[in-house]
């Protein structure tokens, strides 16, 4: 099995029991190994007194996204630290897209970044996640 597909076949299983994610309407749109891109439509739901879109939406895109990124090689790993700027505002009927990437690994831990944009390119949003493995794998290794 390639990098690919352990990646691949991570986030299939993944996105099977990611209820959350799927419920909010989010898409995974690409994963490979350390990296993953998800996008979501900002219904109205998802509108604040301001005419914008939720903060605590935009953090679940990217929080979505760091995890489908951390998680690609078989080792699952959970979030130990995360926070997020806000940079402009979306808003409604805009389709975000959130773009996670690794930084650094170290042991047990890695560090990744996710940028989320709207489809014309434009910044919302830089979030930092700090994974942690939990020592468990999603397969059985194969020699």
């Amino acid at each position: 099995m390639t990098a690919e597909d352990l990646a691949q076949a991570c986030a299939a299983t993944m996105w099977a029991d990611d209820h959350a994610s799927r419920g909010l309407g989010m898409k995974l749109d690409h994963v490979a190994p350390h990296e993953a891109r998800l996008s979501m439509l900002v219904t109205q739901a998802m509108v604040n007194g301001h005419g914008s879109c939720h903060g605590g939406f935009l953090f679940a895109l990217a929080d979505s996204a760091f995890a489908f990124a951390c998680n690609t090689t078989n080792m699952r790993h959970v979030a130990a630290h995360c926070s997020v700027s806000y940079l402009q505002p979306a808003r409604l009927g805009e389709r975000l897209h959130a773009t996670a990437n690794l930084r650094a690994k170290v042991g047990r831990s890695g560090i990744y970044d996710v940028s989320i944009a709207t489809e014309a390119g434009a910044i919302i949003a830089e979030f930092r996640g700090q994974s942690r493995s939990t020592g468990s794998t999603f397969f059985e290794p194969t020699s």
